[in-house]
């Protein structure tokens, strides 16, 4: 896992996650400052807690896939491994 994957200015997904972040970051300071009922704070509350679990989502869909340009090592098989060794004793 690269955490040089969460940053991809130029994919919308990349946007999403900062816009979900800072939509939580506005529920929490509502929260906090204005002077809400019950019903009030259960729904900015519901809301920043949704904006949180998006904006991780979000994330680790980022972390998952390789970045556009980013070239992938190649990925050693079970087989070619036994092969090697079978070569080198049929000698």
């Amino acid at each position: 896992m690269k955490w040089q994957r969460l940053w991809q200015p130029r994919r919308l997904l990349f946007w999403q996650m900062v816009i979900f972040n800072i939509l939580s970051s506005v529920c929490s300071w509502a929260l906090r400052a204005l002077p809400l009922n019950g019903v009030g704070l259960a729904v900015v509350g519901l809301v920043a807690l949704a904006n949180v679990g998006f904006g991780l989502l979000a994330a680790w869909a980022l972390l998952k896939e390789p970045a556009p340009g980013e070239i992938q090592p190649p990925v050693p098989s079970a087989a070619s491994g036994s092969s090697a060794s079978t070569a080198s004793t049929s000698e």
